[in-house]
């Protein structure tokens, strides 16, 4: 039970399906989830009525899940895992009628139409549908739209030059361009069909810009009830995502592989399809023992995982070129549509793995989450050791007034925040970043060696080229060049500067060496504005008390204490500022601005 809590503060809050395995790996349960995290930790943070439910949960010895993009992926993937593996808490699905299909039949001039039964005569299939009136509206919307015909007549060129048909209610009624008397060409036609199939696809932009325009039009025209039912069709078109990364029926049998290429390690996910239905993903981490490419590591798994699930299907999907020939497959590698998306969803996949094993890591073994990116700082920075103790200095000014500078402290990649420190600007005047990053860093440092204190393994400062080779003058300075690590970031690129390199250094953005330095320097911005706007307030707030010759700062702040603004100081009678400070300061301050007033009268 402690393992299926650990899973349950690592599980995303994002749409999905969830397995519920017991101690012997038997499947129990699927379910769908719009939030995995809330439901699946109902199941554990309540007691349940249901007997029968609470004898589910006291079996779950471990829970998977597979992300999908909508709560309708997870839906329609719910629905094949339970037909594949029939759980026992399941109910038992006995057919594939379940939901229906939109059909585009393979004809002259073709028909759109529902059914629940797939032929395979070369039409095209579309579903399922898990919501029946989505996809009656998107029927309704062909007829209303494209004008395509409902009749079943067999539209062949020669029956139409033999006047075998006449145009039916439909056609005088505004619903059809009359195809069976050659009043509507089969090649314009076929566009509508083209323009129906991508819409159904989920490219409806286009529909929902013509049926806002056309509700808008009827509002003005004062028909509402008519611009009502428009209004409806709206709601429910941009609810539905009529294009389902989970089903697609022209993908067929494919597996899919894709790879999340680590230092250390390699994750791989494999998602099987069929009849462009994901019956089952499976996610494997592979240690590198040399240093193996992605190619070869995503190879070697897909060999091992088409043994170890016995598949024989004909196409594998990939994202990249691999050298694997006469292995019984074709290898395939999409750039766009159905299998790209097969080939997203599965790196969400694998990606949300190896989050979930780090989140895991950092609860369970802090310690070696700590070493895990420390190394693979000391590796993504070039340093010649950990990186335990990092300082961070950033420069805050406006317009030269009250400059200050921040030093943030990070030790095993985590904020020190008792050994932050902020300094005053002291021997630079106006806005000289250079200048001021210099006096900062060797008082800093000069201060450490007097103490006999420990030094930092690297130092960042917040800063391009510029502000690093000021801080490079300092350490010469002290001796320290070459002893300390130090790099500059710049803002706008993420760049990362290295004394006497040209040129920066870029970092991948999801790196966790990146993530921690953003931090720090996010960290240190924070901590130098914080200040440098707490000088400027007192220096704003009490200038003019700092004018009165006998009045000292421990007054000055019972005074601001009382009144709390320097209006209201200015109003007291003499007799309420003597009750506060003594009668000698108050008069002082009493006499101060009354005379003020006095002169300006």
């Amino acid at each position: 039970m402690k393992a299926v809590e650990e899973l349950l503060r690592i599980i995303p809050q994002h749409p999905g399906v969830y397995q519920y395995f017991d101690a012997e790996g038997t499947l129990l349960y699927v379910g769908k989830a719009k939030n995995l995290k809330k439901r699946v930790s109902s199941y554990f943070n309540k007691t349940h009525d249901s007997a029968r439910l609470n004898m589910l949960v006291r079996r779950i010895a471990d829970i998977k899940y597979i992300l999908v993009d909508t709560e309708l992926d997870a839906l329609l993937l719910e629905n094949n895992l339970i037909k594949t593996h029939q759980p026992k808490y399941n109910i038992n699905l006995k057919d594939d009628k379940t939901y229906p299909w939109l059909c585009v039949k393979n004809e002259h001039f073709p028909r759109i139409f529902s059914t629940r039964r797939i032929i395979k005569d070369g039409s095209a299939y579309f579903g399922p549908f898990a919501s029946v009136r989505a996809m009656k509206t998107l029927l309704e919307l062909s007829r209303q739209l494209f004008k395509t015909r409902t009749c079943n007549y067999s539209l062949t060129k020669e029956n139409i030059e033999k006047k075998k048909f006449r145009v039916c209610l439909e056609y005088h009624i505004g619903n059809c361009l009359g195809p069976c008397e050659g009043k509507q060409s089969e090649e314009d036609y076929n566009s509508n069909i083209a323009a129906l199939k991508d819409i159904i696809k989920g490219e409806i932009s286009q529909v929902t810009r013509i049926l806002r325009e056309e509700m808008i039009q009827l509002a003005a025209n004062l028909q509402f009830e008519r611009a009502n039912l428009l209004k409806e069709k709206l709601q429910v078109l941009e609810l539905y995502q009529a294009k389902s990364t989970v089903v697609s029926p022209t993908v067929g049998r494919v597996d899919v592989f894709t790879i999340i290429n680590e230092p250390d390690s390699a994750y791989i996910n494999y998602l099987r399809v069929a009849n462009g239905c994901i019956f089952q993903s499976h996610t494997i981490e592979i240690k590198k023992k040399l240093d193996e490419t992605k190619e070869e590591l995503l190879e070697l798994a897909i060999i091992e995982l088409r043994n170890r699930f016995d598949s024989d299907t004909k196409e594998v999907v990939v994202p990249i070129i691999l050298s694997l020939e006469n292995v019984g497959f074709m290898l395939t590698i999409p750039q766009r549509g159905d299998k790209r998306k097969l080939i997203e969803l599965s790196e969400q996949n694998a990606r949300g793995y190896l989050v979930d094993k780090l989140k895991h890591e950092k609860i369970v073994d802090p310690e070696r989450h700590s070493k895990r990116i420390l190394e693979q700082m000391k590796n993504d920075l070039r340093l010649t050791e950990h990186p335990v103790h990092v300082e961070c200095f950033d420069n805050s000014n406006i317009q030269g007034t009250n400059p200050v500078s921040a030093c943030v402290v990070f030790k095993n990649a985590k904020p020190s925040k008792k050994d932050y420190r902020h300094f005053n600007i002291r021997t630079v005047e106006g806005p000289n970043d250079f200048a001021s990053m210099e006096e900062v860093i060797h008082r800093r440092y000069s201060r450490l060696l007097q103490e006999g204190e420990p030094l930092p393994q690297l130092i960042v400062i917040d800063g391009g080229k510029g502000q690093l080779g000021a801080a490079l003058k300092s350490l010469e300075l002290l001796g320290l060049r070459g002893k300390v690590a130090i790099i500059g970031i710049a803002k706008r690129l993420e760049e990362l500067y290295y004394p006497g390199d040209p040129l920066p250094l870029y970092l991948d953005k999801k790196s966790e060496t990146l993530k921690v330095i953003q931090q720090m320097r996010d960290e240190a911005h924070r901590f130098g504005i914080t200040h440098h706007r707490n000088r400027r307030s007192k220096g704003a707030i009490q200038s003019e008390l700092d004018d009165i010759k006998g009045v000292g700062e421990k007054s000055k702040e019972k005074l601001f204490k009382h009144f709390k603004t320097l209006s209201a100081i200015k109003q007291a009678s003499e007799k309420d500022l003597a009750e506060i400070i003594s009668a000698k300061q108050g008069k002082l301050v009493w006499e101060y601005f009354n005379a003020a007033i006095g002169q300006s009268r």
